[in-house]
């Protein structure tokens, strides 16, 4: 009885009663059984009105929140209803939802520590199964995406993530402002068609309100902003830029190391990668020693860091006319350089030179650093699970990690 008057306290539905309940220690199980208050209506699943009872199912099992390591089972008999517009319906219940087994108050528990936890671990710490956490998470994603409100969205970002073996991507949108910073939406491969799927969910009315767009030089991407989002500012991704510059100062690297070494000349280049790779405020003491000594010499390698260098100064300029000047002469100093790597990157630069300067018209305010951020909690949700098996399965995960969707009420809650 005490049981009982603690489940009226915690969760009471109306038009239904706790009857009786039954303790079992060997199987640390606690069965309460419900039936509906007399005189009572059934409401139909279809339309949710009330109608006549015409018969009663047989008796279901419902899991509810474990209390002090005992699992709780609500057992009731489901009514189906002579509906005047749906003909005869099993009634709708309060506590649960469609032909779930388990009770909405413990589907939002168990979708809260599936947040902090693994989904198996969630599922072993509270004796239930992967497949009943995994049901859990996504009744309560899709109850998020239904009540979502997209509202205004003044910037984006997006990018894409690898997942799985092979060439297999996805798309990822996130609202990237200082006031809100979720995921969006998520789209499988990088493609224009996929990429579009994300403006045609918005509408064209929230397309052409958005005001900067953060990307990297992936052409579909920067094809579709361009004609769904013509109003957009597209500011391309410092990230990405300087990643493309270190993979060209790299591969300067390498190749100059083998030559040095079919020539007979003595391995200067050996053990130098992260030296001229890292910031020079990263760098440790034995790698600025290195990269003293490195520097004496006058190699391919040690010009191509120097412009690498030189190319910091890009970003702290505050006009994007004195930063276009920059941009040009520096450029121009690569192609005198005949270092083909770099003279490839002067190249991609240049194609993109409004792109670039985006970053300065848009006032400096705006970057990828924040879809990066948002992209390792993406790859950390995906490597809790060793892996999903199923494109519904991460989405499902992406969009409960990320999207800070809204939950269904309930009436205590238990976390």
């Amino acid at each position: 009885m005490r049981l009982i008057t603690l489940l009226n306290h915690c969760e009471r539905f109306s038009g239904f009663v706790y009857e009786k309940a039954r303790l079992c220690q060997e199987s640390r199980t606690i069965e309460i059984k419900m039936r509906a208050r007399r005189g009572s209506k059934p409401v139909c699943s279809g339309c949710h009105e009330r109608g006549a009872t015409y018969d009663h199912l047989s008796m279901r099992r419902f899991e509810f929140v474990p209390f002090w390591g005992f699992m709780v089972l609500l057992l009731y008999c489901m009514r189906r209803v002579d509906c005047r517009t749906c003909g005869v319906r099993v009634e709708e219940v309060p506590w649960a939802t469609g032909k779930h087994q388990l009770t909405k108050a413990y589907m939002l528990f168990l979708a809260h520590w599936a947040r902090k936890l693994s989904w198996q671990e969630t599922a072993t710490s509270f004796r239930s199964s992967w497949d009943k956490v995994r049901q859990a998470v996504e009744y309560v994603v899709e109850w998020g995406l239904a009540h979502r409100s997209l509202g205004p969205i003044v910037a984006i970002g997006v990018d894409e993530i690898q997942y799985g073996k092979g060439h297999k991507y996805l798309t990822l949108v996130y609202q990237i402002e200082q006031e809100c910073t979720r995921l969006l939406w998520v789209g499988k491969e990088r493609t224009v068609e996929s990429f579009e799927q994300f403006f045609t969910l918005i509408g064209t009315s929230l397309s052409e309100k958005i005001e900067y767009v953060c990307s990297d030089m992936w052409k579909p991407y920067l094809r579709v902003i361009r004609e769904r989002c013509s109003n957009a500012i597209n500011i391309l991704d410092r990230f990405h830029v300087v990643a493309k510059m270190n993979k060209a100062l790299d591969e300067v690297r390498a190749g100059e190391a083998r030559r040095l070494a079919q020539d007979g000349y003595e391995p200067v280049l050996k053990r130098t990668r992260w030296c001229v790779l890292k910031r020079k405020s990263n760098l440790t003491g034995k790698q600025r020693f290195r990269l003293r000594e490195l520097l004496r010499y006058n190699l391919k390698t040690v010009r191509a860091y120097l412009l690498k260098e030189d190319f910091q100064q890009f970003w702290e300029y505050q006009s994007a006319t004195w930063a276009g000047k920059f941009l040009d002469d520096w450029c121009e100093q690569v192609m005198r350089s005949r270092i083909e790597p770099m003279k490839k990157i002067a190249r991609t630069l240049r194609s993109h030179r409004e792109l670039l300067l985006n970053y300065f018209r848009a006032k400096r305010g705006l970057s990828s650093g924040v879809v990066e951020g948002l992209n390792n909690k993406a790859k950390l949700t995906m490597r809790k699970s060793y892996g999903f098996r199923t494109f519904r399965v991460m989405e499902v995960a992406l969009y409960h990690a990320l999207a800070k969707l809204p939950e269904p009420d309930v009436a205590h809650k238990f976390f």
